[in-house]
């Protein structure tokens, strides 16, 4: 979304072919070979873990943070690679983001109208909120010590950034959509009875 952005605030007459069909399968099928090593590594590190007492996970789906809990023995070394895996998977983003949105915001002050700049910054600012909701949730999950907040802490964060913040995406986008919101309050309409079927 970042870089889709930066095309369309930076390079909008461009957009069309730059942004097209194999760009986007492109992008998809890099975020998928860069994650898939580092699934991997952590799917080998699941089934090497020693557990010894209790198999009940105290969280809402099947992580690492939460079987490292339940692990016993030595397991510093399974540690130290779920916060290098976790650095590494939210450095390179961050800073494609930060990038991307550095150019963006430098065009944008070169807009000569204050409609256009406002526009702009609003188109960009929904993105960035997202982001910015998604990563700083992500890194307080994965990047705080194991031992450093409660269960319900861990529940809650991973909540937020794989179910509110996904969510919030389309709705966000949506909301910005004339089209959508009069069809929206026609259908809000419809339903509470005040216009004729």
């Amino acid at each position: 979304m970042a870089f889709d952005r930066y095309v369309a605030i930076c390079k909008p007459l461009f957009y069309p072919l730059i942004m097209n069909h194999k760009r986007c399968i492109g992008l998809v099928i890099g975020s998928w070979i860069i994650g898939i090593p580092f699934l991997l590594g952590l799917i080998s590190q699941i089934f090497s873990l020693p557990f010894c007492s209790s198999n009940k996970l105290e969280h809402v789906f099947c992580d690492i943070r939460p079987l490292l809990k339940l692990a016993c023995g030595d397991i510093s070394a399974e540690v130290y690679s779920v916060y290098v895996d976790g650095g590494l998977l939210a450095i390179f983003p961050i800073f494609c983001v930060f990038v991307s949105y550095v150019k963006i915001i430098t065009t944008i002050l070169k807009l000569p109208s204050a409609s256009g700049r406002h526009k702009a910054f609003l188109t960009c600012s929904s993105h960035l909120m997202v982001v910015t909701l998604f990563f700083v949730s992500a890194s307080i999950s994965y990047l705080m010590p194991i031992s450093g907040h409660s269960s319900v802490n861990d529940i809650v964060l991973s909540l937020f950034y794989t179910i509110v913040t996904p969510m919030f995406n389309p709705l966000i986008y949506s909301l910005r959509n004339k089209d959508f919101i009069m069809a929206m309050r026609k259908m809000l309409l419809k339903c509470l009875g005040l216009v004729g079927k």
